[in-house]
């Protein structure tokens, strides 16, 4: 019995000892430097590049293409036509209505010859002048309604596009043109209803295109729709283009609408965050880093700004030179003995 309680005490002390010693054993971690370096805080949309004055332009009625008279990049002005539609049957129509109009009228004439020899009774010279102004109407609403088959031109402008073939079944909804001027440009963005508060006209964008690879493009919030789309829950934004701006209509574009930019923000690693859980009642986020100091760990909560995919924007909570550990583990204690991997700064 004495012998299983000195075995026992001797495993308790070796444990024990285990245990002080790996208290006391350098834990590895890698570090990097809190730096300063640019912060962006920003909005992000996709939108269009379109023409600052441009509109479609379709027919006014279904009918089958009978001839195009303009070409991509062709400046007409208002009123030019662009395009006529079979109005065959139409034009019938209108001749067989402005017979029955001359009819109507000539019988008008007679009866009034009738009524002022005392032939005719007055009602009926009144019921030839009904008859005569229907069929008039009817006859110049006939004429007017031919004009709906040919295309016009609603503005000065350039044919930016042309999607019209002769010969193909066109109908009222159908653009067959996009006239316009080829600039001033604009991108029109379309924005969560959560972040339009914070959208304001003069905020730079930052544009990035497929086109343009490895370029940023510049631009400017210039208008906000005032009433939002509830099915998309989203706002309508309208960026200012540069006159020089390389971008084409009709390319798709990803924007980045400047809220803040500060040029010497204290940033550490992302990876060094051990976040903690959003306050929605608090714009700003905190977190838990592990900061090395004379060879030992210590727990700081940071207040932090913008948090990107690579850097986080510290406001408060750490000095610029300070090492956060970039690889916080679970078994990390603060007051546990580190050493340093350095892995290079934050910047």
């Amino acid at each position: 019995m004495l012998r299983r309680h000195i075995l026992l005490a001797l495993l308790v002390a070796s444990l024990g000892g285990g245990a002080w010693l790996w208290w006391r054993a350098p834990v590895r971690v890698s570090v990097a430097a809190v730096t300063r370096g640019p912060a962006i805080e920003a909005v992000y949309a996709t939108g269009t590049v379109e023409p600052l004055h441009w509109a479609r332009v379709g027919p006014a009625t279904r009918g089958r293409l009978t001839a195009v008279l303009v070409a991509e990049g062709e400046r007409v002005s208002e009123g030019q036509v662009l395009a006529r539609l079979d109005d065959r049957q139409a034009r019938a129509l209108a001749e067989e209505a402005e017979a029955r109009a001359r009819f109507a009228e000539e019988d008008l004439a007679r009866t009034r010859a009738l009524v002022a020899r005392d032939i005719a009774a007055r009602a009926q010279l009144e019921r030839a002048e009904r008859d005569a102004r229907a069929a008039r109407a009817a006859a110049d609403a006939a004429r007017q309604r031919l004009d709906e088959y040919v295309v016009r031109a609603p503005a000065d402008g350039v044919v930016l596009r042309l999607d019209a073939e002769v010969g193909e079944v066109v109908d009222t909804t159908a653009a067959l043109f996009w006239i316009g001027e080829p600039r001033p440009l604009r991108v029109t963005a379309e924005v969560d209803e959560e972040d339009i508060p914070r959208i304001a006209p003069g905020q730079r964008a930052l544009l990035r295109a497929d086109a343009f690879r490895g370029r940023v493009l510049e631009g400017q919030v210039a208008h906000i729709t005032p009433k939002g789309d509830t099915t998309r829950k989203a706002f309508r934004v309208r960026l200012a283009l540069p006159d020089d701006t390389p971008l084409m209509i009709g390319m798709t574009v990803e924007a980045n609408i400047i809220l803040r930019e500060d040029p010497a923000a204290l940033l550490l690693p992302s990876t060094a965050l051990l976040l903690e859980p959003a306050d929605p009642s608090r714009r700003e986020r905190t977190g838990r880093v592990f900061v090395l100091q004379e060879g030992r760990l210590a727990a700081r909560e940071v207040r932090l700004g913008v948090i990107g995919p690579r850097h986080a924007e510290v406001l408060a909570g750490l000095a610029e030179g300070e090492l956060v550990v970039t690889d916080p583990r679970p078994a990390l204690r603060a007051g546990q003995r580190a050493r340093m991997r350095r892995t290079g700064g934050a910047g």
